[in-house]
């Protein structure tokens, strides 16, 4: 009997995204050293097979869902292009499992519904639904799928399922994935892409979901269950909460075949909200290629026009605003900076020395831009309180320069400070 293992936090532990539920943290559970491909390598003599290259079993388990996954898991290593990975359906007791859930998957269908299976292998579930339904669309994607004759309402395309291409071209009832999620890199992933493409094309989906389990495993303390080509090991819990990351709403959770697979069936495409905050970042994505082009038209503009500029801040976000939008030390080379720590550097990037304020007062100018628009509540009470002279002060806002003190923004100064911009009235304006 080994001696029990003093175990530390520190020992044990590892900082990785779980591919069932994302979760950060997980713990070391089997290191099964370095071992061969075992179900798609095929080899075809004793010398191939006793030379194949072997890869790492190093296991780790999510301490927050139980999901097991393979840490040093490379989906390149495994030729899922060249070979099929079949199961084999024939089984008495595995046959009576295939009749269970097709009898689940049923009670959701619609009268005439159009279903895909994604990586379907020999189409068998597709065919036995097509028959039993008697009506609808039944259509699967596999890249290795096998030709077998078929009902006539099933079609198999060798091809990768993309959800964004394919979901609103099918707008499927239902999309089936069976002994697919455990051979991916991140099934997390894989679903919530799915759930997106619904989402936004506004196309109500029900999924069903099977693969392996590992209930069993903690008590028998089996070990043939962690080979290479299955990355993720799924216990019951870990399959609802990635269903839970990646669903609207889930209708169940079971387990079948003597509790060595577990499945689900959830709801996608219910969410406005992934839409929404899709088109948002779109919309700012567009706001800000075509503000970069008016504010680098303006600041040509302020050079052609023959006006002094300085620049009011030169690290951190003034500098991400001047490489931005271009302001080179040719054109710019006034920068200042409030922080006299920053003085007698560079900006990053464009090259201005940083200077102090104070050199407004000796050699002044007539265009101020505060390159960090929020930091303008405490900058131009500065440059008031400093008597640097200046004809405008201007800011970023909606992606143009504005006039702090003419043109709307929202970061004018609050009232208290009022009296500090009576100053203004004896400088000059334009």
């Amino acid at each position: 009997m080994t001696e029990p293992t003093s175990y530390t936090a520190q020992n044990v532990s590892n900082q990785s995204s779980c591919p069932a539920c994302g979760y950060y943290v997980s713990v070391c559970f089997y290191n099964g050293n370095r071992q061969p491909l075992t179900t798609l390598a095929w080899p075809k003599s004793t010398e191939e097979a006793r030379s194949m290259k072997r890869l790492p079993l190093s296991f780790y388990r999510c301490v927050d869902c139980g999901h097991v996954y393979n840490l040093e898991f490379d989906y390149e290593e495994v030729p899922y292009s060249e070979k099929p990975n079949y199961m084999f359906n024939k089984g008495v007791c595995w046959s009576q499992h295939l009749e269970h859930i097709q009898e689940r998957i049923l009670a959701c269908l619609p009268e005439n519904p159009t279903v895909i299976e994604i990586g379907c292998g020999d189409a068998h579930l597709l065919n036995s639904l097509a028959q039993a339904k008697g009506k609808g669309r039944f259509i699967g994607f596999d890249p290795n799928a096998e030709t077998i004759p078929l009902d006539e309402r099933v079609q198999v395309h060798k091809a990768l399922f993309e959800p964004m291409t394919h979901l609103p071209e099918y707008q499927p009832d239902l999309i089936i994935s069976r002994h697919v999620l455990e051979h991916l890199m991140n099934p997390l992933g894989f679903i919530q892409l799915l759930g997106f493409a619904a989402n936004w094309s506004e196309i109500p989906v029900k999924l069903f979901i099977e693969v392996p389990c590992i209930d069993k495993v903690f008590d028998s303390h089996r070990t043939v269950d962690f080979f290479y080509e299955h990355n993720s090991h799924f216990t019951s819990t870990s399959l609802r909460r990635l269903l839970a990351r990646s669903s609207s709403s889930i209708d169940l959770v079971e387990k079948g075949y003597n509790h060595e697979v577990v499945f689900g069936i959830a709801n996608i495409g219910h969410s406005r909200h992934q839409k929404d905050l899709a088109r948002e970042s779109a919309d700012f994505l567009q706001h800000s290629k075509d503000a970069r082009e008016r504010i680098a038209a303006q600041l040509e503009s302020l050079y052609q026009s023959g006006q002094r500029v300085a620049v009011w801040g030169g690290t951190g976000k003034a500098a991400a605003f001047m490489n931005q939008y271009g302001l080179d030390c040719e054109r710019f080379p006034v920068v200042v900076d409030s922080d006299l720590n920053k003085v007698g550097t560079y900006v990053p990037g464009c090259g201005q020395a940083i200077q102090s304020p104070d050199i407004l007062k000796h050699s002044p100018v007539d265009v101020i831009i505060v390159a960090t628009q929020w930091r303008a509540y405490d900058i131009v009470p500065e440059i008031i309180s400093r008597d640097i002279p200046y004809q405008r002060i201007l800011l970023e806002h909606n992606g143009q320069l504005v006039d702090f003190f003419k043109d709307e923004h929202p970061y004018h100064l609050e009232p208290e400070q009022t009296a500090a911009q009576a100053g203004m009235a004896t400088q000059p304006s334009v």
